[in-house]
């Protein structure tokens, strides 16, 4: 049994919903100049939630920018069909769409399809279940799994999955199927993950999930059977171009970008100092200072843009964790000296130097690893939001 809720004006701000109110959905459709599948399309999901959604739903017509008259049947339908609403974005875009759609809607679940409906309805349930009762974050269907039927053609078979494979060798995605237009989530998680997604496209997808996925959150793959629509008006060349710029985006963001980037500096200020200390210290005595003025500017800059942490709370804690790993790096960097002094009772200091910048990059996996997982790894959902925004690479 299931039913749906009123139509809502496009107008209205956003609501958080009630604790008290019984689960429901809002099922997104976008839509840009879809006059010949519209009407067809949304009576076909209009039907198909009536008779198998148990959960209180709406359908939301996305329209961004259509310019023939898909606005004018999307308007009809929300007055002929009850839990149908029509949503108007002056602006062209799907991530745009959703974006929009999304952040206005009281739903406690959001989901969109894309409007040639060539996924299978029937995966829609367990798309959204895993979200209602609280087991997973984020539910995308997967065209890419052993378990689902596609019916396309070899050459964009070829294409999504060069391109998935692209996203885990690049940016180490988890998930198998990126782009599949079939996607939900909590929407306390969207108002939290939407406002760092940078992207108003066809990467809005790809981009959304890569933040989802480096917070740790929960993202359940649904198995879908899909057959391509023949009449699809994507520009492959152009959205291919536009998913590369944004991986390439993404990757110069990425939290192992940044705490290498940081690496890279904080070993040419380490050398400088060892140079400049070596002679008044010795080798030994020079290594320890260098490193230790390193390793409080390495530590803080590490806070503050790889793992997005702001304001003072865990700030000394942080330092003096900090301050171990800096120990184990003068472990290594001091035996490494040791080593090669037992070799040759005096090298030159061109050689001390590469000797011990190569023991510090070697350290600098140590480090990666006790930083994430040790130092900075004491993080509540509060500051979730400060951190995908920190890591997409917007606000302050």
């Amino acid at each position: 049994m299931s039913s749906s809720a009123p139509a809502r004006s496009s107008t209205a701000r956003p609501r958080l919903p009630a604790r008290a109110a019984p689960a429901r959905v809002d099922v997104v459709v976008p839509v840009h100049n879809e006059q010949a599948a519209l009407a067809r399309s949304i009576r076909r999901l209009h039907d198909h939630l009536a008779e198998s959604l148990p959960f209180a739903w709406r359908i939301v017509i996305a329209d961004n920018a259509s310019t023939d008259q898909t606005p004018r049947i999307a308007a009809a339908l929300a007055a002929d069909l009850p839990g149908v609403q029509l949503l108007t974005i002056a602006r062209k875009g799907r991530g745009r769409a959703l974006r929009e759609a999304w952040l206005r809607s009281d739903a406690e679940v959001v989901c969109y399809m894309d409007v040639d409906l060539s996924t299978d309805l029937r995966a829609l349930l367990p798309l959204v279940a895993p979200l209602v009762s609280g087991h997973s974050d984020i539910a995308i269907g997967t065209r890419l799994h052993r378990g689902s039927q596609v019916v396309r053609g070899a050459r964009r078979e070829l294409i999504s999955r060069s391109y998935n494979g692209l996203l885990r060798v690049t940016l180490g995605a988890r998930f198998s199927d990126a782009q599949c237009g079939f996607k939900a989530m909590r929407a306390e998680v969207a108002r939290t993950l939407l406002p760092a997604v940078r992207d108003d496209a066809w990467f809005f997808d790809t981009e959304l999930l890569m933040l989802a996925q480096r917070q740790g959150l929960r993202i359940h793959e649904v198995p879908v059977d899909w057959t391509d629509d023949p009449d699809s008006r994507v520009d492959i060349v152009r959205t291919a171009l536009d998913d590369l710029r944004g991986i390439a985006r993404l990757l110069a963001s990425a939290r192992l970008t940044r705490f290498l980037g940081i690496g890279v500096l904080s070993t040419l200020a380490y050398a400088l100092l060892f140079i400049g200390l070596r002679a008044p210290l010795g080798a030994a005595a020079a290594n320890a200072a260098a490193l230790a003025l390193t390793a409080v500017a390495n530590t803080q800059a590490n806070r503050h843009f790889t793992f997005g942490l702001r304001g003072r709370t865990g700030l000394l804690r942080q330092h003096a964790m900090g301050a171990v790993v800096y120990v184990l790096t003068l472990g290594l960097t001091s035996g490494a000296l040791l080593v090669l002094h037992a070799l040759d009772a005096r090298p030159s200091r061109a050689i001390e130097l590469v000797v011990l910048i190569a023991a510090s990059v070697c350290a600098t996996v140590t480090r990666f690893v006790a930083l994430r997982s040790w130092v900075f790894a004491r993080r509540t959902r509060r500051a979730l939001l400060p951190a995908v925004r920190s890591i997409a690479g917007v606000g302050g």
